[in-house]
């Protein structure tokens, strides 16, 4: 059973100064949700992006308004490069200078299945989003923020790329190599922003029960629970990536960068 989000009601914190704008893709719900609305408790202004506005679309932006913070979507898919300076532009005349880039926003494969089935349209969609797409907002917002110059507050970039960047699932190949390389692609950026004191941080989730994950709720269950899977037997939850993202976005840990944080469970440990 998928988490009920709307439990993040339950913790608001008054609205004081804004300690800056926080850009989030792929932010209408799930883990996506989870970090609008915990940033927002920490004292951010909201921009976040996705496919559609929808339900899902206003629902963050109802958690976010009634903590107090501002809060504007736009329509966009991060595969269409073209379009990321205009959309950049239009967050920075609303809502004021990007302080804190969250890549969350990704797709998984459409079909689990043998390695050397993998069509070269499946490969550049997942590619085209988790990698490409990714890598050239991170380019734009990295431009916006050097041109800025706004090193009196924390700025960081928190990219969320997978357990999968350095395990192999083979029936999901495709996937695995678009989130490694995403991996490689922040510790580059970690290098090249470090002297302007902008931190770039990579979080690999384990198996976080949310929409995409649903499909393999059966299959992993059993194995979280009995610990062959992960150490802490559970499933990992929206707001634990929310969470260990807020802690970094505010400077918790202010001398990291170029860092991957694993929120798993244990899930990275090698084990006999």
């Amino acid at each position: 059973m998928l988490l009920d989000t709307t439990k993040e009601t339950a913790r608001v914190e008054g609205a004081g100064p804004a300690l800056g704008v926080a850009l989030v893709t792929g932010g209408r719900r799930g883990i996506g949700r989870a970090i609008c609305v915990e940033l927002a408790r920490r004292g951010y202004d909201i921009a976040f992006l996705d496919l559609a506005y929808d339900v899902d679309a206003r629902r963050t932006e109802k958690l976010v308004a009634e903590i107090g913070r501002r809060v504007e979507f736009e329509k966009a898919d991060i595969a269409n490069t073209r379009d990321m300076q205009t959309m950049l532009d239009r967050f920075v005349e609303k809502l004021g200078p990007v302080d804190c880039l969250v890549n969350n926003a990704g797709v998984q494969v459409s079909v689990r299945g043998d390695l050397l089935n993998v069509d070269e349209a499946e490969f550049d969609r997942l590619v085209g989003i988790n990698l490409r797409g990714t890598f050239f907002l991170t380019q734009a917002v990295a431009r916006h923020m050097l041109e800025t110059d706004r090193q009196d507050c924390q700025r960081s970039i928190i990219t969320i790329t997978s357990a999968n960047a350095g395990l192999v699932s083979p029936e999901k190949g495709a996937y695995c190599i678009s989130k490694a390389g995403l991996s490689m692609a922040m510790q580059a950026y970690a290098l090249r922003l470090a002297e302007a004191g902008i931190r770039v941080h990579e979080i690999r989730p384990g198996l976080i029960e949310t929409e995409m994950t649903a499909e393999v709720n059966e299959k992993y269950s059993p194995r979280i629970s009995d610990g062959s899977i992960c150490a802490l037997r559970r499933w990992g939850r929206p707001d634990d990536i929310a969470l260990s993202i807020a802690s970094l976005a505010t400077g918790a840990i202010p001398y990291s960068t170029g860092d991957i944080f694993h929120i798993g469970g244990g899930m990275q440990i090698a084990r006999l």
